[in-house]
């Protein structure tokens, strides 16, 4: 998977980002290609050797024809209720390994089943921090992938969980 100066990828537990550069650097007497990968959430920058952008999980960022899928995700009401009512510390374990897989599939899951677990109880100061974090993934992602501003997505994805 190779990407170019200017593309849009989307690093695990990050988010989006721009392909600032594509820079060599010497390191033990041998040079490796890096992808100079600024994060647009965070405006944190990071070098990714252009061989590990698979096992790091980058990736492309979701076609705009496959977030119907997402979308149908949000619809969805029934979440595993042993997982919804199992201890914070096993969930945050699940939801953290989500959210490092970079899959925007697996991220709205956890969206979801915190939007549904919160319908229920007041979530705790870690379930909101993780709320918040899938959030923000979700929503970025998809309107990059959608081309629109976040202030238009941010109340169609809200929108899905108060109906």
């Amino acid at each position: 998977m190779g990407f170019n100066i200017g593309d849009r990828a989307v690093y695990p537990a990050q988010g989006v980002g721009i392909i600032e550069a594509i820079e060599t650097k010497e390191f033990s007497g041998e040079k490796h290609d890096f992808y100079v990968l600024r994060i647009c959430d965070s405006d944190m920058t990071i070098m990714v050797p252009t061989g590990n952008v698979k096992s790091v999980g980058m990736r492309n960022l979701v076609d705009k024809k496959n977030l119907t899928r997402i979308y149908d995700l949000f619809n969805e009401t029934e979440v595993n209720a042993p997982r919804g009512l199992a201890s914070w510390s096993r969930r945050q374990r699940e939801y953290t390994e989500k959210i490092k897989t970079g899959d925007l599939y697996e991220v709205a899951q956890v969206l979801r089943e915190l939007y549904v677990i919160a319908e229920g109880k007041e979530l705790s100061y870690g379930e909101k921090k993780m709320l918040d974090l899938a959030r923000r993934l979700v929503i970025k992602e998809i309107a990059f992938a959608e081309g629109l501003d976040e202030e238009k997505v941010s109340p169609r994805v809200e929108m899905t969980f108060s109906s």
